[in-house]
C-alpha cells in the first residue's frame, strides 16, 4: 500500500489566538508540523522539536550556506564601520590643526557634513540588514522527520479517518443499500 505523504513536516507559527493543544502534553501551543503536501497535521510544542525520540531537524544546505554568507557580511560590514571611524577620528584630528586659524562656523559646518555622511551611511546599512534579516527569517521554515512510531501512528489516524469519511458517504448513499425482496416466500 502506498503511503498517503511523504515523512517531512514543515515548523510553522500560528498567531496566538490560534493556539491548539499540544499533541503530546496537551498544553497550548503556537507551534505547527504540516506536511507539505497538507494533508496533515498537529500542534507540538517547540520543546519536543528538541526530542530526538520524537523528531530529528532536516538540515538545509542552502539555510546554512546562506547563514555562513551572512556572517561573513556581518563581518566585513564591522570591519568597514571601524576603518571609517577611524578615517573620520583622522580627519578631525587634521582640522583641528588646520583649523585652529578658521573661524568656528567652518568647523561646525564641516562636523554637520561629517554628521549627516554618517548618518546617512547608517541608514543604508541599516535597511541593507534590516532586508537581509527578512530574507533569511522568510526562507527559514524547518523540516522535521518524525520518529518511525510517531509517523506510523498519523499515518494510521490519516486512514482511520479516510475510513470513516468513506463509510459516511456510503451509509448517506440509499443505493448502498440491500433491496427489499420482490418475490414471494419460498
Amino acid at each position: 500500500m502506498a503511503l498517503p505523504f511523504q515523512n517531512v513536516y514543515i515548523h510553522r507559527k500560528v498567531a496566538e489566538a490560534s493556539s491548539k493543544p499540544c499533541m503530546i502534553c496537551f498544553r497550548p501551543s503556537t507551534s505547527v508540523l504540516i506536511t507539505s503536501c497538507q494533508k496533515d497535521f498537529f500542534y507540538i510544542c517547540p520543546s519536543h522539536l528538541n526530542d530526538r525520540g520524537f523528531a530529528t531537524a532536516v538540515i538545509d544546505e542552502a539555510a546554512e550556506a546562506e547563514k555562513r554568507k551572512k556572517e561573513e557580511m556581518d563581518k566585513e560590514l564591522e570591519k568597514l564601520k571601524q576603518e571609517f571611524e577611524e578615517k573620520q577620528k583622522r580627519k578631525e584630528e587634521k582640522n583641528k590643526d588646520k583649523d585652529k586659524d578658521k573661524d568656528k562656523k567652518e568647523k561646525e559646518k564641516e562636523k554637520a557634513k561629517v554628521k549627516d555622511e554618517e548618518t546617512d551611511k547608517l541608514k543604508v546599512e541599516e535597511t541593507e540588514k534590516a532586508k537581509t534579516e527578512q530574507a533569511v527569517e522568510a526562507s527559514s521554515f524547518s523540516e522535521y522527520n518524525l520518529h518511525r512510531n510517531f509517523f506510523n501512528v498519523r499515518q494510521q489516524k490519516y486512514l482511520e479517518k479516510q475510513i470513516a469519511k468513506r463509510n459516511m458517504e456510503r451509509l448517506k448513499n440509499p443505493m448502498s443499500f440491500p433491496a427489499v425482496p420482490k418475490g414471494g416466500p419460498v
